[in-house]
């Protein structure tokens, strides 16, 4: 009899553990609106007002509701998003309302809308962030849209987001780890549409970026369309520093940005599927080994003018690693500009003698078109 005792016990110490996590994974809602109020109880009866002080309330499991509307977010950092850490099998959810999507508006030079460094098993989804259009002056300046710096972040997943007409990147993370880009639209930022600062800590790993457009970077600059006064000389769509990825951009447009389209060194890059349209500079340009290129249309090099410049369509350009090895299979570009090459392989640097390592570049099945001088 004793011995049944001890086992239902422990029976029971293992329902009430489990049960625990069950309650703790599921979490609580909550909900922001302009209406509210932060004295509130973050209730969809009674929501919080600042969209920056709710995400600091949250907990593993809890999901924040931000409602229809405008929140202009200016006090650093109080009116910054920096939720805390979700678990593997709690994460933290915030989103904007479904079919009501809000915007957060930056100003007065706040340095982002959301911070993710130090952060894992995080969700963002359907929010526009931009700067305050009733801004005036040096009101109107906004920096980065997301933000991942000093501390590296990991498991973070951003979807449905549109990000446009801020200062800086619309996405600028320097070391994330199993990070999904989903069905985001990026336009219109001033240094470029997704990006970041050399690694720290290993950079981009493990990264999915998926039926994404990004487009317009240097476009726009502190209130400006083509502000000569861009500091940003090369504004790309993408454009990552050195790490051992894996990265896959999968399904994407990358048009009309003052730089290049896509610019990856990291190793294992995979471009699949995408359309690479109308850069001033280079389409793709890949530096790490074990990368390709595939299913892509690549065209309209410079942006629709025609003064001569040497930029290309797919540039390789490995100076970290000998013997690297990349493929380009299915591919179609189409150059009607002229006065250049269509494609640059390990083109020489006399200051960097890197740049003759040798390298392995598989052709298959594509289509090279040069109609220009």
């Amino acid at each position: 009899m004793k011995n049944l005792k001890i086992i239902f016990i422990l029976i029971l110490i293992i329902f009430l553990f489990f049960l625990d996590k069950s309650i703790a994974s599921q979490g609580k809602t909550y909900y922001v609106s302009p209406q509210g109020s932060d004295s509130n109880p973050g209730t969809s009866e009674k929501p919080w007002k600042n969209p920056g002080y709710a995400s600091r309330k949250l907990k593993p499991g809890d999901t924040l509701i931000i409602l229809g509307g405008t929140y202009i977010l200016r006090q650093y950092d109080d009116d910054i998003i920096k939720p805390p850490s979700g678990t593997p099998d709690a994460w933290i959810t915030i989103k904007g309302q479904e079919n009501n999507r809000p915007r957060l508006a930056g100003r007065e030079g706040l340095a982002t809308a959301i911070e993710l460094s130090g952060v894992s098993y995080v969700r963002i989804e359907n929010l526009e962030i931009t700067h305050d259009p009733n801004a005036q002056g040096e009101d109107v300046y906004f920096w980065d849209g997301i933000l991942i710096a000093g501390s590296p972040a990991s498991h973070i997943i951003l979807k449905d987001l549109y990000i446009h007409h801020v200062d800086g990147m619309g996405m600028n993370f320097q070391d994330v780890e199993d990070l999904q880009i989903l069905n985001c639209n990026i336009e219109y930022c001033g240094f470029g549409a997704i990006g970041g600062p050399t690694a720290e800590h290993g950079g981009w790993r493990n990264v999915r970026i998926e039926k994404c457009r990004l487009a317009y970077s240097g476009r726009y600059y502190q209130g400006v369309f083509d502000n000569p006064e861009n500091p940003y000389d090369r504004p790309d769509g993408f454009g990552i520093e050195s790490s051992e990825g894996p990265i896959y951009i999968i399904d994407t447009i990358a048009e009309y940005n003052k730089g290049d389209g896509l610019d990856s060194k990291a190793e294992r890059t995979l471009i699949s599927g995408c359309i690479v349209a109308n850069n001033t500079c280079d389409g793709v340009k890949l530096w790490g080994d074990g990368s390709r290129i595939e299913n892509t249309l690549i065209y309209g090099r410079r942006y629709g003018d025609p003064t001569e410049a040497p930029w290309s369509a797919i540039v390789i350009s490995s100076v970290s690693k000998p013997n690297a090895r990349f493929e380009i299979v299915n591919v179609t570009v189409d150059d009607c500009v002229g006065e250049n090459y269509l494609m640059y392989f390990q083109y020489p640097d006399e200051s960097d003698p890197n740049t003759l390592l040798p390298i392995t570049v598989l052709l298959r099945n594509n289509i090279f078109c040069g109609r220009g001088p």
